[in-house]
């Protein structure tokens, strides 16, 4: 079964990450030598690269090609150019002996960075598709497993109070059991920053073969969950060694589904905000 359509990234280096899982181990190694490197990078021939690699040099020209590029060179360009960008800095891990308050400036500008690159992951096209099956949709599932299970039950939320009929689970079994039960009309958004999540893509391939519609949220374009989405969201997904990567994971999921619910409610005024105002009136005696 073939990948949903991968958005056609401007940025190189975004788009390496987005793949990386899916290169072979030499082609790894050229990505690891770039994405450390990629300053130094633009200026290496095709065989300072595979020697810093220690690969040969046609495994640099397959990686080139994975990514969508002609050749070496168009694909130095491209870096290159992402290079000149403002946005795209390149912040310091966190070390042992950083005080607290460099600690707080570096995490934050993590977190910016990562929205940001999230925003740029985000495909208008696939953006559209999404929009378009989510309104056409008789019920929507959230299918997340641990962490992402979180955020599924924050689409759940977002998207009831909208007036959709929806549902939310993160129990591997009860997600399976979901999935035997989905019927042609149903939309399942499957959430997984890693996107191999054993769980979550053997529901979605129930869920496929049921009838229903597929839309993932992932940080790895051509991760096995993605075989079975209609279309497929990508978040930035940056870890450090403080974050572990799931609350970091956590901000791209969440700002992707705030652009989609957002999205989906701008294009259905009267019905979003009859439901926006039915849902406020009905919690409004819980608060003091």
């Amino acid at each position: 079964m073939k990948h949903a359509k991968i958005p056609d990234l401007n940025n190189t280096l975004l788009k390496i990450s987005s793949i990386y899982t899916s290169l072979t181990k030499s082609e790894q190694k050229v990505a690891d030598v770039v994405m450390k490197e990629p300053e130094a990078a633009v200026f290496y021939t095709i065989t300072d690269l595979s020697e810093k690699a220690g690969v040969g040099e046609t495994s640099v020209i397959r990686f080139c090609r994975k990514l969508g590029f002609k050749g070496y060179q168009e694909f130095k360009l491209s870096v290159a150019q992402n290079l000149s960008t403002p946005s795209q800095n390149i912040h310091g891990d966190i070390q042992d002996e950083d005080e607290l308050s460099v600690v707080v400036k570096k995490i934050s500008a993590m977190n910016r960075q990562n929205i940001e690159n999230t925003t740029t992951l985000l495909d208008e096209e696939n953006l559209r598709k999404a929009i378009s099956i989510i309104r056409e949709a008789k019920k929507l599932y959230f299918f997340g497993v641990g962490s992402s299970g979180i955020t599924a039950i924050d689409g759940k939320y977002r998207f009831m109070r909208l007036g959709y009929d929806c549902s939310a689970e993160n129990d591997a079994h009860i997600i399976a059991m979901n999935a035997a039960l989905l019927k042609k009309g149903d939309v399942v958004i499957g959430v997984s920053t890693s996107g191999s999540t054993k769980d979550l893509v053997d529901a979605l391939e129930i869920a496929k073969r049921k009838g229903a519609r597929i839309l993932c949220l992932t940080s790895h374009a051509r991760s096995p969950v993605t075989q079975f989405a209609d279309v497929v969201l990508l978040t930035a997904s940056k870890e450090s060694p403080l974050q572990g990567g799931s609350f970091s994971s956590k901000m791209s999921q969440i700002h992707a589904l705030d652009v989609l619910s957002t999205a989906v409610a701008l294009g259905q005024k009267e019905r979003t905000y009859e439901a926006l105002e039915m849902t406020a009136k009905a919690v409004l005696d819980k608060l003091y």
